[in-house]
């Protein structure tokens, strides 16, 4: 049918490497991607990471080492990681984190010249006042696989 959009991938699996620190998404258009809990931290969809407009952003550092501690389902279209710092507002759409596994290089190659531009390590503790995680903290279940 000419004109009609093909659908957005969606993942066959999920799997949350712990050791690793990384989500195995495989997707079911073939792709497949290991995205570090690092680069999903840093990247949250939540206004907490991104603002609620252009130039709102907060960078966030210190996030190397962040483990997952649940990973639910949202309806049939994303999941909701809680970080084990304690952030848990991000929610993760089936687009969105096809985008963070297929523009991995170009997001550490960006994350990497703000870091430089604002003078901070990746490293460095999260500043007082900014948003490095969240005090809130949800339960249950989420049919997602864990290794």
């Amino acid at each position: 049918m000419a004109g009609t959009k093909s659908p957005d991938p969606v993942p066959t699996a999920l799997t949350v490497h712990q050791a690793s620190r990384v989500l195995e998404v495989v997707f079911d258009d073939g792709a497949s991607f290991h995205i570090p809990f690092e680069l999903m931290r840093i990247f949250s969809p939540s206004a907490e990471v991104q603002g609620h407009g252009p130039g709102q952003e907060v960078l966030q550092t210190g996030k190397r080492l962040v483990g997952i501690d649940e990973l639910k389902s949202v309806g049939h279209y994303a999941v909701q990681p809680r970080f084990s710092d304690g952030h848990d507002t991000g929610i993760f759409s089936w687009p969105f984190l096809y985008h963070l596994g297929s523009n991995q290089a170009d997001l550490w190659q960006r994350y990497e010249q703000r870091l430089k531009a604002a003078g901070i390590g990746r490293d460095a503790p999260m500043k007082k006042g900014s948003s490095g995680s969240s005090g809130s903290s949800g339960s249950g279940s989420s049919g997602c696989a864990s290794n």
